[in-house]
């Protein structure tokens, strides 16, 4: 068996029931004697109850059966309005009455607990939600109150004076527990809502007119999922709230209770990741003082570029807008663009000499001059106590400590590495590092475990003799096989990877052309860019964050596919990480608190960037955009010294 019973219809059973008392009756009738009809009269007579019983419970159960449709509709999470079912049977009337408020009253509930569940401003939130319940309660007002972050008072976020309470209501301070001793005592420690009127004093020490005493008075609590209190609702209203409407109340500040405590879980975790995004780019700049300030400045100018795409109303950008998800994407993503630079070692980001590591290392090659100079004085010496000519023994000394002064004064200047070193220059330096000096100590002592498995291991005679500028072994630092790049990369980073991790070669460093890094030490600040992408790809970013990798990790590609690190092209890259690239390259320009150059005037940075657009290294669209909306005076008159900001016309750099 199925478990199923069968049913008949209900004016099937008023029918059949109204023929078996007819049958019931004759049958009595017949037993006592008593007259009866005919056979033919007690079959119409029957036939006629049949079709009169038949009539009345059709017309009864068709209110039923209305009432069974509605019924499932429900059940099926229908909710559209349908007439009040009526019947002349006064159960049956009272039946539909009921049903009706309750599909409504279930309907207003899922209707709040969907904006409850779906909306995403809180500040919009509260004044809506203590509508709907003032509205519910019929009440003539209401108070809400939250938790204040600072301390274990409740603050008043919204205020319903719908009713006519407007005149009642003043400026209303921050709500103690002691300032409602019963109310507000009572719904501290309970589960339940607190009904009564106020005291006239309770009243007053919350802010409100003492006339309020004449009406009933509800306090519903909101607590989160360890019953720790969130914050209270008072609800104002002329006679008593009846028992039905509190639990329906009760309900729905249940489910805002659970709202309010994701909403505020939500901020306070926004909170935190915005604290600890400044945090980093705070220490990236505090790093070294030759980025001072650029991980602040770069998303206020970024921020500036985005809302003059906005605004637009021609050009390519007139369609342009951002919803707040991909202003929130820009925001992180402008905040970290250089977040891989906490791996770039301080002493190569600020290299400000070619033999600079943790310290510069000319006073090691000046050393050495010096003791080539000592041992002129030595020669001399020895040459008179020996019987030499000591006229031309002295001009022979001075010519060759003269000789050295200039040559160190040479090296010293290349190490600098303000100007062009030219082939010819190079080829010098090469024949001045091949002079001698005499080292008469052992090179193995104190040195690290590492520069030790570095450096050769052979057997000397000291003393021995040196050149005085080497490219030496242990300069020659292997790159780990973890730094290493395979060309397909999970990542899609096309850079040339030198060999080496670095090579601290004297005559290597010295003969750099331009500036004062090696290739090795160029590719390690360019890195910075792929440790960015891999550090922001690896945090979980929910999905209307996961642009954030792509344009903060953008800034140093070029639009005709020659920047790095995936050499990607201007159609390859986000309206967003092309804006990223103008402020970094911008900031970069004006900066006035790097100390190892004076920020540009404002014509200098534009003619420099204007190059720049001409080689499609900058995004021609946003470049004029960049001009025209005036967004370049606006960062200026913010953060540029006023000596810096010159007369420009942007047609000379259109």
């Amino acid at each position: 068996m199925d478990g199923k019973r069968t049913s008949f219809p209900l004016y099937l059973h008023i029918t059949l029931l109204s023929v078996a008392l007819v049958v019931a009756t004759g049958l009595v009738l017949r037993w006592f004697g008593d007259a009866i009809p005919g056979l033919w009269e007690f079959a119409l007579l029957s036939a006629v109850v049949a079709v009169i019983a038949l009539l009345a419970s059709r017309r009864l159960s068709a209110s039923l059966t209305r009432l069974a449709s509605e019924a499932e509709a429900v059940r099926h999470f229908d909710f559209t309005d349908h007439p009040v079912i009526r019947s002349r049977v006064s159960e049956i009337d009272q039946l539909g009455g009921a049903f009706d408020l309750m599909r409504d009253a279930v309907r207003r509930f899922l209707r709040i607990n969907q904006r409850l569940a779906t909306e995403t401003d809180l500040e919009a939130l509260q004044p809506w939600l203590l509508d709907k319940l003032v509205d519910i309660a019929v009440a003539r007002g209401g108070m809400l109150y939250l938790v204040d972050d600072h301390s274990d008072a409740l603050r008043a976020t919204a205020v319903d004076t719908s009713g006519g309470m407007a005149e009642a209501v003043h400026d209303l301070p921050m709500l103690v527990q002691e300032a409602l001793p019963h109310v507000m005592a009572q719904a501290r420690s309970s589960m339940l809502p607190a009904s009564g009127r106020m005291e006239v004093s309770e009243l007053q020490a919350i802010g409100l007119d003492p006339a309020l005493a004449l009406f009933s008075t509800l306090a519903l609590p909101l607590r989160d999922r360890r019953e720790q209190l969130l914050g209270m609702m008072l609800l104002f209203k002329d006679g008593e709230i009846d028992d039905a409407s509190i639990r329906f109340i009760t309900a729905l500040v249940a489910s805002a209770a659970t709202t309010l405590e994701t909403q505020e879980l939500l901020r306070s975790e926004k909170a935190l990741m915005e604290a600890t995004i400044r945090m980093v780019a705070g220490a990236i700049d505090a790093q070294s003082p030759y980025t001072g300030g650029h991980c602040e400045r770069v998303p206020e100018l970024t921020f500036m570029l985005a809302r003059a795409a906005c605004a637009a109303q021609d050009g390519p950008y007139s369609e342009f807008d951002l919803d707040s998800e991909q202003w929130e994407s820009l925001h992180i993503a402008a905040w970290l663009h250089d977040c891989g630079k906490v791996t770039t070692p301080e002493y190569v980001v600020d290299k400000a000499t070619k033999l600079e590591t943790l310290n510069d290392r000319i006073h090691e090659i000046r050393t050495r001059f010096e003791v080539l100079k000592r041992d002129a004085d030595v020669d001399f010496w020895r040459g008179v106590a020996e019987g030499g000519d000591e006229p031309a023994l002295r001009q022979s000394r001075d010519t060759l400590q003269a000789v050295l002064d200039e040559e160190f004064a040479f090296v010293a200047t290349c190490n600098v590495g303000s100007e062009f070193l030219s082939p010819d220059k190079q080829t010098r330096l090469s024949e001045i590092g091949a002079r001698r000096w005499l080292r008469t100590l052992d090179d193995r002592l104190g040195l690290s475990r590492d520069e030790l498995e570095r450096k050769p291991y052979q057997v000397e005679v000291l003393p021995v003799e040196e050149t005085l500028l080497a490219d030496k072994p242990e300069h020659r630092i292997a790159r780990p096989d973890a730094e290493k790049m395979p060309s397909d990369n999970r990542w899609g980073f096309r850079m040339d990877v030198p060999e080496l991790l670095y090579n601290r070669g004297e005559l290597h460093n010295l003969s750099i052309s331009r500036g004062t890094l090696t290739p090795e030490e160029r590719y390690k600040i360019n890195e910075h860019m792929v440790q960015t992408i891999v550090m922001l790809n690896e945090l979980p970013f929910p999905r209307h964050l996961r642009a954030v990798p792509e344009i903060a990790g953008g800034h140093h590609e070029k639009m005709d596919g020659t920047g790095y690190p995936k050499r990607l092209g201007r159609d390859e890259l986000s309206p967003l990480a092309r804006m990223v690239a103008i402020a970094d390259i911008f900031e970069a320009l004006t900066a006035a608190d790097r100390p190892y150059k004076p920020g540009k005037k404002l014509s200098e940075a534009l003619s420099i960037m204007a190059r720049m657009h001409q080689d499609q290294h900058l995004d021609h669209e946003l470049f004029e955009l960049f001009l025209r909306s005036g967004v370049y005076r606006e960062y200026a008159g913010r953060f540029m010294p006023v000596e810096q900001i010159d007369e420009i016309s942007i047609e000379d750099y259109l």
